[in-house]
């Protein structure tokens, strides 16, 4: 198998990192894959946000679960609480992708996800796909929190991405050929 698909075989969702911070090149080499996304019309819609600064990823860690814990529907404040009581499971890096608001920002935004966390697999990095990430940005600190990200104005909380060293590992999910129609 080539290394593309291999990486794309063995990533998984990590939750559970450990404290190891990133090292500039790999964070550089995270932000030239995710730049290198394609979009339409080239126009690319997205900015991305690097947060390692652990502080600021454990207050929006600890103002989302308040947020959840509040909630009438407590779903995934429970599931949190059994995945250990955070929503962002330890992660020393994260990427913040917001998008201009235009037809194509998210779509194409989701495809620079893409590229983060396969470059990440590639260096041998855990990643998470989060969107929970929107509990505390639309939680009551949450404007204090898109400044603090330095949100462009007109940009909107599209995606997050968890990135770190894996601290405990698991197998990537089962594939379901049923979500697939061949139309010949």
């Amino acid at each position: 198998m080539n290394e593309t698909l291999k990486n794309i075989a063995e990533r998984y969702s990590c939750r559970d990192f450990d404290d190891t911070p990133l090292t500039g090149e790999q964070i550089e080499k995270l932000v030239n894959a995710a730049l290198a996304a394609p979009s339409a019309r080239n126009i690319q819609p997205w900015h991305v946000t690097v947060v390692t600064d652990k502080s600021l990823i454990d207050e929006l860690d600890a103002a989302g679960m308040e947020v959840l814990a509040g909630e009438e529907d407590k779903t995934f404040y429970k599931l949190m609480m059994e995945r250990g009581g955070r929503m962002f499971y330890n992660a020393p890096c994260a990427f913040v992708i917001t998008a201009d608001g235009s037809d194509w920002g998210v779509l194409d935004s989701g495809i620079l996800c893409q590229n983060i966390v396969l470059a990440a697999q590639s260096l041998g990095l855990g990643t998470c796909i989060v969107g929970l990430l929107r509990v505390p940005l639309g939680g009551p600190k949450g404007e204090g929190f898109k400044e603090r990200l330095k949100f462009k104005k007109g940009y909107e909380f599209v995606v997050g991405i968890l990135t770190g060293t894996v601290k405990s590992g698991k197998q990537p999910h089962e594939l379901d050929h049923n979500k697939v129609t061949y139309i010949k």
